[in-house]
């Protein structure tokens, strides 16, 4: 038998409880063991001492494997209700299709639910407080928006359900992990203390009633109200046991401890014997106590009373319940039946009646209110557990529903994560067209994310492991591209000939960037239209060739007398009398970025008076040509196709597909390629096919 152990961390005592549950719905306690803080390491339902509290957990978890002969690895907590807040919200999911609604679908909408909460209270929280999720009760379920007790099992086309979702500072859930991880132990499951006292203190078949359960601890009172069959509110006030045991301390001149041995011993005997701080013996009748404490429980009463009517819609109840020990106190229910305005017999102490369904394997037990608490811890492990697995991610918890394969990239996306910071991203790519077709020049590769688990280098496909801490520096840009028109092929590689005075001379095309000659060095933009031009002008030649040109006499184009701003095209002739070499007029100067040209000459005839030669041999170094590399796949049946980069990896069909990676609602993620189910980095080809869906567990 799989047994549970739960842990009530109160202010005053460390309760443990370890148990299981029986087929027909009992509880069997295999061991159980209280210990006294040796200091005041916790205030108000808050640890303030965290190694105390450690050391006194481990006491207990050591003691109770002792009892046991078992070793204790996994605890289930709860937190006090100081800074609660509550919200209640309605939600709804709707099927493709009339369906059965399974527990899986409910544990879905518990999910909307816990989110939506969440967003809510995000837009109303005026405090400094970051607060996490603790426990949740449905109030109603609907079933295509009708009331239903219960859902699961029915066909639907629509279900919903109204749900109260608590909430508690982070630091409070903070130091609780921390104390229980210092006594070696990983959480299971945590609630809220309000929640596992009502699931032993007040039976679903009493919930109908509008009853108050009040878990009177040391520091903090915890209320619970319940209306129609379900759970409506959650409330906390800040006095409890620890008020009386102060009074005591001040009056009687003793140490906290002795103070609270004698607020015990009042509720039970007759006469009180304690000794002072001046090592005085003294005896004193329990009325003596109850008297001096009297003050103290009439102001707890009446703000127990208070935030009750409050949380009840301004109104009394019909009962109320008080477990915990400062709920004991001599004339503590009377007061709080006098607040309510209900009969003392309306207002009582749960204890052993409640715990009938409970079997105690120790025969020392004594079933008291105190260990309403702890047990009902162990029973929200069954109500609540649902498989979830708590995590922090980049300092923020997060609870995720546990399929068995979970990996750092699901916490990634449940946190809402950008996707593409997970992989390293390049630098802004220029896009442009070169002779009607499209190029893109990319940028500089970017450095990968870097991720850890619990401080130890990880990758986005590592396993989670239960409470592990994951951290993610987002991946970086690389450099913005940067690329000239000399670094174009067609810069180098494209000529045009032309037959001056009898021979051949090649010349490299000019390059137009929209529609303006541009040089070598000019650096290419966005959306630029880029042609190689496939003609000179007379003058363009000449200052190619760098001769002077006789105006004086004719220049002949294709035999016909032309002028320095006739168009030349491949094969042309042109026939004309030279002056000079390298002394070509400026007024002739029309295109300076042919630098390193000359290597393209093959010859010419100037007037017939020799060939000329090229003596330049500037080395140019050749670029790959660069195209764009398209790949298409097919994702859930639509064509897609990816383009942009030399090769393309899963992520990135993300860029091109409308898909919200932060709907999961705890889910997993289904990656699949091919039938076979990938992984965010798999490598895709063309003509691959992908599903991409959020399983339903």
């Amino acid at each position: 038998m799989n047994n549970v152990f739960g842990l009530d961390i109160g202010t005053r005592n460390v309760v443990g409880t370890v148990g299981h549950l029986t087929e027909d719905g009992g509880f069997v306690v295999k061991a159980q063991y209280m210990k006294q803080h040796e200091t005041r390491a916790m205030l108000d339902g808050q640890i303030h001492d965290i190694g105390r509290v450690g050391r006194t957990v481990a006491a207990v978890k050591t003691e109770l494997e002792s009892q046991m002969d078992e070793t204790l690895t996994e605890v289930c907590i709860a937190a006090a209700g100081r800074v609660l807040k509550t919200v209640t919200t309605h939600v709804e999911y709707e099927y493709a299709e009339e369906s059965v609604v399974t527990g899986e679908d409910l544990h879905t909408l518990n999910l909307l639910g816990v989110e939506s909460a969440q967003n809510i209270l995000k837009e109303k929280n005026d405090t400094k407080y970051k607060f996490y999720c603790v426990g949740y009760s449905v109030v109603k379920y609907y079933l295509n928006d009708e009331v239903f007790i219960s859902i699961e099992g029915h066909k639907a086309h629509k279900i919903g359900e109204d749900i109260i979702v608590t909430f508690l500072p982070e630091d409070v859930v903070d130091g609780l992990y921390s104390a229980v991880g210092q006594a070696g132990l990983t959480v299971a499951n945590m609630t809220l203390e309000p929640i596992a006292a009502i699931n032993v203190a007040i039976p679903e078949n009493f919930r109908m009633l509008n009853i108050a359960l009040v878990d009177v601890g040391a520091g903090t009172s915890d209320i619970s109200i319940t209306r129609e069959g379900s759970i409506i509110a959650y409330g906390m006030i800040p006095y409890a046991g620890d008020e009386l045991t102060e009074l005591i301390v001040q009056h009687y001149l003793v140490d906290f401890k002795t103070a609270e041995a004698m607020k015990l011993a009042s509720t039970t005997e007759e006469e009180v014997t304690y000794e002072d701080i001046m090592s005085i013996t003294h005896t004193i009748p329990s009325k003596e106590v109850w008297e001096l404490v009297a003050p103290a429980v009439d102001k707890i009463t009446t703000e127990v009373a208070d935030k009750i009517k409050e949380l009840n819609g301004d109104k009394t109840v019909s009962a109320c319940f008080v477990v915990g020990g400062g709920g004991k106190i001599h004339g503590f229910t009377d007061m709080l039946a006098d607040r309510l305005e209900l009969p003392k017999e309306r207002v009582a102490l749960r204890g052993e009646e409640v715990l009938k369904e409970v079997t105690f394997e120790q025969e020392d037990i004594k079933k008291d209110p105190l260990l309403v608490t702890p047990i009902g811890i162990c029973l929200n492990y069954y109500e609540q557990k649902n498989n979830f697995i708590m995590v922090r991610f980049n300092g923020e918890r997060l609870k995720l529903y546990d399929n068995n394969r979970l990996t750092i990239v699901d916490a990634a996306l449940q946190a809402g994560f950008p996707n593409d910071q997970l992989f390293p991203k390049r630098g802004v790519p220029i896009n442009f067209m070169v002779n009607g077709s499209a190029r893109i020049a990319r940028g500089e590769a970017g450095e990968p994310a870097i991720v850890t688990m619990n401080g130890e280098p990880a990758n986005i496909n590592t396993p989670l492991e239960p409470n592990c801490d994951i951290t993610i520096e987002p991946s970086t840009a690389g450099e913005d591209a940067v690329y000239t028109v000399g670094q174009l092929p067609e810069y180098h590689e494209s000529t045009i000939s032309f037959v001056i005075n009898g021979k051949m001379v090649v010349c490299p095309k000019f390059v137009e960037v929209n529609g303006s000659l541009e040089p070598a060095s000019y650096e290419i933009q966005e959306g630029d239209i880029i042609e190689t031009r496939n003609f000179y002008t007379v003058g363009q030649v000449a200052e190619f060739m760098d001769v002077e040109v006789d105006p004086d006499h004719d220049i002949l184009v294709n035999n016909r007398v032309a002028d320095f701003d006739t168009l030349v095209y491949e094969n042309f002739s042109i026939d004309w009398t030279v002056l000079g070499f390298g002394v070509a007029p400026e007024s002739q100067n029309l295109y300076n970025a042919t630098e390193g040209a000359d290597e393209f000459v093959e010859g010419s005839a100037a007037s017939g008076t020799g060939e000329m030669h090229s003596d330049v041999t500037e080395e140019v170094e050749e670029v790959p040509k660069e195209v764009i590399n398209t790949c298409t796949v097919t994702v859930n049946g639509e064509m897609v196709e990816l383009m942009g980069k030399e090769s393309y990896i899963f992520v990135d069909i993300f860029d091109r597909i409308t898909f919200d990676l932060n709907a999961g609602r705890g889910r997993a993620i289904a990656t699949m390629v091919n039938g076979v189910e990938a992984e965010f980095s798999q490598e895709l080809h063309d003509g691959d096919r992908i599903e991409l869906y959020w399983k339903e567990n």
